[in-house]
């Protein structure tokens, strides 16, 4: 791979039904290109979370994967309600999820955990009432 290779995702907020599209989506093209399965699975969680946040918190994020041949980086960049308290969000088993949002089986509070464990880097900014960004890396070896 000369050159790096790029796509985008447009994720909807409140979209249950296609959630998890980009993520699997994401999980075929790597797998195409011969990356570890390791890190393909890796990979394939954390964009599962970070979708599924989207879906259920903001109103729509676009989504950008870039892949070179030492890494593969995905972009979140949503507009929403923001996240009041990172560390807060941070914290295995926090969670804001509501009770219909816990009846479809989310809202355990471990999704930006789960990123964080499954990736080689995260950063999070977000601001209250426009929205959050994350930038997720994980080293191809």
């Amino acid at each position: 791979m000369e050159k790096p290779y790029r796509q985008s995702f447009t994720i909807q907020g409140k979209d249950f039904c296609n959630a998890g599209g980009a993520s699997t989506e994401i999980k075929a093209i790597l797998k195409d290109l011969g990356i570890d399965p390791v890190v393909v699975r890796r990979v394939a969680i954390a964009t599962y979370e970070a979708e599924m946040n989207v879906v259920m918190y903001a109103d729509r994020a676009e989504l950008a994967l870039e892949i070179t041949p030492q890494a593969i980086r995905i972009h979140v960049n949503d507009t929403g309600p923001g996240i009041p308290n990172i560390d807060l969000a941070m914290q295995e088993g926090y969670s804001t999820a509501t009770p219909e949002m816990r009846e479809m089986g989310f809202g355990a509070g471990m999704g930006l955990p789960n990123i964080k464990r499954n990736s080689d880097g995260l950063t999070i900014t977000s601001v209250e009432g426009k929205g959050t960004t994350l930038d997720i890396t994980f080293h191809i070896n």
